[in-house]
């Protein structure tokens, strides 16, 4: 039997094939699609996402896909591109290192889904994932220990069956899986549409100048819309308004409606415009009531559907993969019970609602062409705050905070239980990195004091409980397993303070970087206090 069966092979479902190929975990990515994306869409990669892509070795590449944009900051929200009234910088900068340093392990990327997904469609077949295109599912049969899935091959029009212990659906947001099962959703349901158009411009080149945005709000009576660049030469994308509720039908959407729609947002009436291609995609706030029924998971838009604006959309997908991916391998090697999986659930469906309504608040605060909701005048959560300051309450962390907001008005890392795990600059074997590196294939326990009890207490509670465990002991001094004497970078500083505990204490952080339990002194017994800790966070 397959261990994990993925339905889905765009950006959420092939990230989900690597983080579980980094774990060792046979699968199979069933996508319909004959190939990747070649539409240039989803380019937001923040933070978060971008260092669990750091630390599953993806980084490098997707730099590299990425560079055509790499100079490319901020949104611009402009009446007109030439000769326009009104201009101005929503958002600065999007992309860079300075907001980011001292909290991150790497800074947030421009790479749109068709440069992305290459990326990682050839990391997770390197790590052994059997990613098929042109495979649909057919259909699927639960059962007490496992999933029954018919698949079709597409070309072919040949069905066969396939059996895995998972199913996981990354199917997207008119999900089939999430259909057949039942599960409903809540939410607003659909704010605006957009008809999405690729086009060729060499002129265009000319009218940005050197206005590098990622975005661009054409906000005008007429041309109103949204631009985004592609190579910064001659391919763009265009995002016009379009209103079905209405009577307007895509067929409306004429070449030569469209170019005219262009050349009206460009101030420039002879603009070269050519039309390669168009497709409709809709803003909606919609999340499952549900992310589990029994062996069969939803992740991404399958799950949950918001608004582009912050770009928050692919990377909640993203990080609900690697959320479940951990867990899924603990359940199959026998190291966690089936009580663990529920609290994927438990966990990112919070995370959706206040996401998605800090995507609705930003849509309306920055006008976002195409929508029409009035503007809010409550001070918005920064961008930063939403992406890394995030905390999970579930049986799967010891200790969280029961009355905490999911996202703080304020990012505040310092390690409490269910939080992002601090970033600290340290040298681990001769090599300068991130605390947030180490942080993938077992539990870790961190400590401060160099002959202290944890470690030999971390190995007493593994090989009692047969649980992943790497135990680190941080401070300044080749002494430590982990030096954190100043690197020249943001090194230097003190452990125990940054992650809000005494020199004698421990911080205890799961696979996925999340802290799991924080024990600010030395417990009286602390081989017996961390495996009754494990017992709990793994369901045992």
């Amino acid at each position: 039997m397959l261990p994990v069966l993925i339905v889905g092979g765009s950006l959420v479902g092939l990230s989900a094939s690597v983080f579980l190929g980094r774990l060792g975990v046979s699968h199979m990515v069933a996508e319909r699609r004959a190939a990747t994306s070649e539409h240039p869409r989803g380019r937001g990669n923040n933070m978060r996402t971008m260092e669990l892509f750091r630390t599953a070795g993806l980084e490098p590449d997707i730099r590299q896909a990425a560079s055509c944009l790499a100079g490319n900051h901020g949104i611009l929200q402009t009446d007109r591109l030439s000769g326009g009234e009104s201009s101005r910088w929503l958002s600065a900068r999007l992309t860079g290192g300075a907001p980011e340093k001292g909290l991150c392990s790497t800074v947030r990327c421009a790479c749109s889904q068709n440069d992305l997904e290459p990326v990682l469609l050839a990391h997770a077949r390197r790590l052994g994932g059997d990613v098929r295109f042109g495979t649909e599912l057919v259909s699927f049969t639960e059962e007490p220990d496992g999933v029954t899935c018919e698949l079709r091959d597409r070309e072919s029009g040949l069905t066969y069956t396939q059996r895995a212990a998972y199913l996981l659906a990354a199917d997207g947001p008119r999900s089939p899986v999430r259909q057949r099962l039942g599960i409903g959703q809540s939410g607003q349901g659909d704010l605006f549409h957009n008809v999405s158009v690729t086009f060729r411009s060499k002129l265009l080149r000319e009218v940005v100048d050197d206005q590098r945005f990622l975005v661009c709000y054409l906000n005008g009576t007429e041309g109103d819309g949204v631009l985004l660049p592609v190579d910064n030469e001659e391919k763009w994308v265009f995002h016009i308004p379009w209103f079905p509720e209405r009577g307007q039908t895509l067929d409306s959407f004429t070449d030569t409606r469209i170019a005219d729609h262009i050349r009206a947002a460009a101030g420039v009436r002879d603009l070269d415009v050519e039309v390669t291609g168009r497709a409709p995609w809709h803003a909606a706030d919609r999340v499952a009531d549900h992310y589990r029924q029994g062996r069969v998971f939803l992740i991404g838009d399958s799950a949950h559907e918001m608004p582009p604006t912050g770009a928050f959309g692919s990377n909640t997908g993203i990080q609900d993969a690697h959320n479940l991916a951990w867990k899924i391998t603990a359940v199959l090697r026998g190291w966690a019970g089936e009580g663990l999986l529920d609290t994927y659930e438990n966990e990112r469906r919070p995370v959706a609602l206040a996401t998605i309504a800090r995507a609705i608040e930003q849509a309306a605060r920055e006008e976002h062409p195409g929508y029409a909701a009035a503007q809010s005048t409550a001070q918005s959560t920064d961008l930063m705050t939403v992406s890394l300051g995030y905390r999970y309450v579930s049986t799967a962390v010891s200790g969280a905070d029961t009355e905490a907001p999911t996202i703080p008005e304020e990012l505040r890392l310092d390690a409490d239980p269910g939080t992002r795990a601090p970033h600290m600059t340290v040298v681990h074997d001769g090599e300068i990195k991130s605390t947030v590196d180490l942080y993938e294939r077992s539990f870790v326990l961190l400590s401060g004091t160099a002959d202290g009890p944890w470690p030999s207490a971390a190995e007493a509670a593994a090989l009692r409980l047969g649980v992943p465990l790497v135990s680190y002991r941080v401070g300044a001094g080749l002494e430590f397993d982990l030096d954190t004497t100043d690197t020249g970078g943001d090194g230097g500083a003190d452990w125990a303070a940054v992650h809000s505990v005494t020199p004698e204490g421990a911080v205890l952080v799961r696979p996925d970087g999340i802290v799991a339990w924080r024990s600010t002194d030395l417990p009286a017994d602390p081989a017996l206090e961390l495996t009754r800790v494990l017992d709990d966070v793994l369901s045992r």
